[in-house]
């Protein structure tokens, strides 16, 4: 799976979780998904849980606590990916 197909799944799941989504209009790889899509810490969990779901992977607690950005979530999906290849 490319990362633009990772990406856009991964915007995917979030934007379910974005209150306002004017917020999504110039989302990348560095948009904190806390700070700037004012995502609760609470949905961010389900967000991890939603991407587990979507990719058929497990997120453990190290990798999940190091997501802060999109491009962090992308970068997790892919190396989670690569280790179940």
């Amino acid at each position: 799976m490319k990362t633009e197909e990772i990406f856009e799944t991964v915007v995917g799941i979030i934007r379910e979780f974005v209150k306002e989504p004017e917020r999504l209009a110039n989302v990348g790889m560095k948009t904190a998904i806390i700070q700037d899509l004012k995502v609760n810490s609470a949905r961010l969990v389900d967000i991890i849980i939603k991407a587990e779901d979507a990719f058929d992977i497990a997120i453990d607690d190290d990798y999940a606590d190091a997501i802060k950005t999109v491009g962090d979530a992308v970068h997790v999906v892919e190396r989670k990916l690569r280790v179940v290849s």
